[in-house]
């Protein structure tokens, strides 16, 4: 059945017809998603949704240069693109020449072929069938949390995005993104003890709410005992989801003409990047593929704006295997085309998923038992940026700061603010664990495709007590 106010492919083709620009790219998203949410050990809500939303790309040669028009709308029919096509054109004729224009890619430069559905066919669409065997684990869990003391709350999420591009110089491109989330809190009746743990998944199959409960019970039984620690630094291990916030703030600042320019933590003192020069003493590799099993991510450019890492320019242009630190060593920095032409740097677009690895195969509980004396980290939230030139970042703990002494956990301790970089950790890291996927809490509205280890860091600051919890 296609969906209502038309086809995702026909919108697309439509709207190309009806362009009067020099260039214009189409760009259709077809969303649905389902979702449960649970508190106290009982469900409290479930709904499906679905929505659409139309962007369209004037591109106008004024003599001056080529000037870029973007208009979105949300929800638009067949009936809504002339005005919407026409919108995008006025845009483009009020705008000055934009600086990142570049011809549209042909067919021949673009991404190949289609990685599923064809361009034509109607949008893959979830529901709440996606939950057919999630939802019956979740109710064991709900009974084995009750029978031990503790309190489930939590939401579960699965979206699907359909994505048909076309641009007027033949280009036509679709991809299905399914994507979902898991998070899991487990409190004392009192809400006085409190833990959490998150899943990303494609599909809701390879995620188990059973497990996540047996990962938070031991977590409330370590709160039961406090410790009063004051600011300072401390040998920490850092769970894969911490890590995973840290690394994403660290890719979306590595713009290669941000760098070349001398305004971020990737310029070299006295001009240049830092493009060579060793990171981290430890061999990591991070890095993003569009294929990588279980973070399937686009496999080429989807980009509704232009900015520091995108360029409406270069929609549709193929994504592939990139090594952004390779061995500890800084292999490469985001561009656009344009960035790219402008500092000498190979074209490298920005790649919706992020891989850490480093060779270790402890787990993180592994770890721990290897501690002297540490702070076991749960999450981070509201993380800030403090500093560009040194991507200094600032933000707290959550859900759980616990004390490892002699290969135990001795106890939970107060929450903290820190200020930390992540380039400066990786120099620092001085044990990494067993890579596995997670769900990076702080990001999870934009970004949850990522697998790290965990780290250990000898000297993490905390840089003052926080009343968080």
């Amino acid at each position: 059945m296609s969906p209502r106010g038309g086809r995702p492919s026909r919108l697309v083709e439509r709207a190309l017809e009806l362009s009067r620009a020099d260039g214009c790219v189409v760009i259709a998203e077809e969303r649905s998603s389902a979702n449960l949410r649970w508190a106290r050990n009982a469900l409290t809500t479930n709904g499906v949704t679905r929505g659409r939303t139309v962007t369209v790309v004037a591109t106008v040669d004024g003599g001056e240069g080529v000037a870029s028009g973007v208009v979105s709308r949300s929800g638009a029919a067949e009936a809504d693109l002339e005005s919407l096509v026409r919108a995008a054109e006025a845009a483009a004729r009020s705008a000055g020449p934009a600086q990142d224009a570049r011809p549209l890619l042909t067919p021949a430069q673009a991404a190949k072929g289609q990685d599923g559905a064809g361009f034509e066919e109607v949008p893959a669409e979830t529901s709440a069938k996606v939950f057919e065997h999630f939802a019956p684990a979740l109710g064991e869990a709900f009974g084995r949390a009750a029978a031990g003391g503790r309190e489930l709350y939590g939401y579960a999420y699965h979206g699907l995005t359909s994505t048909y591009l076309g641009t007027s110089t033949g280009v036509r491109l679709r991809h299905d993104q399914p994507s979902g989330t898991l998070e899991l809190n487990a409190k004392s009746p009192d809400g006085v003890r409190s833990a959490w743990a998150g899943r990303s998944t494609r599909d809701f199959g390879d995620v188990d709410p059973r497990e996540l409960d047996a990962e938070l019970a031991p977590r409330l039984e370590w709160a039961r005992r406090k410790v009063e620690l004051p600011a300072g630094r401390y040998e920490t291990l850092l769970p894969p989801t911490a890590v995973a916030d840290l690394l994403i703030y660290l890719l979306w600042s590595s713009t290669g003409r941000d760098a070349v320019e001398g305004r971020t933590v990737y310029s070299r003192p006295g001009g240049g990047t830092r493009l060579g020069e060793r990171l981290a003493a430890l061999p990591l590799t991070l890095r993003s593929d569009p294929g990588e099993p279980g973070l399937q991510a686009p496999p080429f450019l989807v980009a509704h704006a232009s900015g520091d890492d995108a360029s409406v320019f270069d929609n549709g242009l193929p994504l592939g295997p990139t090594d952004w630190i390779r061995d500890g060593v800084l292999h490469r920095l985001s561009t656009t085309r344009h960035s790219a032409e402008l500092t000498g740097l190979p074209v490298t677009p920005a790649i919706s998923n992020l891989v850490l690895e480093g060779g270790g195969d402890r787990s993180l509980a592994e770890m721990a038992a290897a501690t002297g004396r540490g702070l076991l980290l749960t999450s981070l939230w509201y993380i800030r940026e403090v500093d560009p030139a040194t991507l200094l970042l600032t933000g707290l703990t959550r859900d759980g700061v616990y004390l490892v002494e002699g290969g135990e956990v001795v106890g939970e301790v107060n929450n903290f603010r820190f200020n930390e970089s992540p380039v400066d950790l990786l120099a620092r890291a001085v044990e990494a664990g067993r890579t596995e996927r997670t769900l990076p809490r702080e990001w999870s509205d934009w970004f949850t495709r990522a697998a790290m280890p965990p780290l250990r860091v000898p000297d993490f600051h905390m840089s003052s007590v926080s009343q968080g919890v």
